[in-house]
């Protein structure tokens, strides 16, 4: 369904190539072409970074069926609201599924993609934090399902679920794992850290009176994920933190090479004979008003 983890890889190669190429070319078009393909490389390098790690953690299953029970007891005691209960509500009701099944699995990329080209032409300023963020998040989830394996609630029957992709014939998987994704790699879900990010990214954002509208995209990717039976609560839950912790460390970062730049220019100014630092000239008449 998505773009292979090869291809995507061989576009940011002819795009760093091309970029290289025209680098020191100074037309403005040409400038605008150089910057939107080195970010256009980015992005594919980290699809790429994800699809193929995506796939080595295929290898980790041991233990994802154990990891699953024990996550759903965790949830019991925790008194969160049943999964196979909000998913008995709809099973049968074949519009909706369909439509959850296909937004479970067609809307989550789209969207983030959609997102860092909207900041990339409109709010330039903002991109790289929100890029960053999101390398960062894909970074953490991604070492985080590695590590511990969880099958999805679909893959236990025996508590009651039912595999709505299967049964509705729009399963991202295939029979038995054949699909796109790993399907033991339900923890923690990339498809609520996205959905989370993509909104409060256009809310903090934007300006349309409209924008509180992108709220629909966390609330139906939460209800896809969970009455399809291919996320767990907490899988959403551990997906924020991760996100939160990714913005966290992206913030404090630019923080502090901001302040080493500061540090450097301070430093590269003259000093007056009282210790004090001489103000650069703003031109030939002398400071500006």
């Amino acid at each position: 369904m998505w773009l292979p983890y090869e291809y995507s890889f061989w576009i940011a190669v002819i795009l760093i190539v091309l970029v290289a190429a025209l680098w020191r070319v100074q037309q403005r078009g040409v400038q605008i072409a150089v910057a939107t393909g080195r970010e256009l490389a980015v992005v594919m390098l980290l699809y790429t970074l994800w699809q193929y790690i995506r796939e080595l953690a295929i290898t980790r299953t041991v233990g994802a069926i154990e990891n699953a029970h024990h996550l759903w007891n965790l949830e019991r005691d925790l008194h969160l609201p049943s999964e196979v209960a909000l998913q008995r509500l709809f099973i049968d009701n074949r519009p909706i599924m369909q439509f959850l099944n296909v937004y479970y699995g067609g809307v989550h990329v789209p969207a983030a993609g959609a997102l860092l080209i909207w900041l990339f032409w409109r709010h330039r300023d903002r991109y790289a934090a929100v890029r960053t963020t999101f390398a960062l998040t894909i970074a953490g989830c991604l070492t985080i399902q590695a590590l511990v394996p969880m099958a999805p609630p679909r893959f236990l029957p025996d508590l009651g679920f039912v595999d709505a992709g299967l049964k509705y014939g729009l399963s991202v998987y295939g029979q038995g794992g054949s699909g796109v994704s790993n399907e033991l790699a339900a923890m923690p879900s990339l498809h609520v850290a996205w959905c989370v990010l993509v909104a409060v990214a256009v809310i903090a954002i934007s300006t349309s009176k409209w924008r509180w509208l992108i709220l629909l995209h966390p609330f139906l990717t939460i209800a896809a994920i969970t009455i399809t039976a291919n996320h767990w609560w907490l899988d959403g839950v551990v997906a924020t933190m991760v996100l939160a912790l990714g913005w966290a460390i992206q913030h404090w970062a630019r923080a502090a090479v901001g302040r080493y730049r500061s540090a450097e220019v301070t430093a590269a100014v003259p000093a007056t004979p009282d210790g004090s630092r001489a103000l650069a000239p703003t031109g030939a008449g002398g400071p500006s008003s």
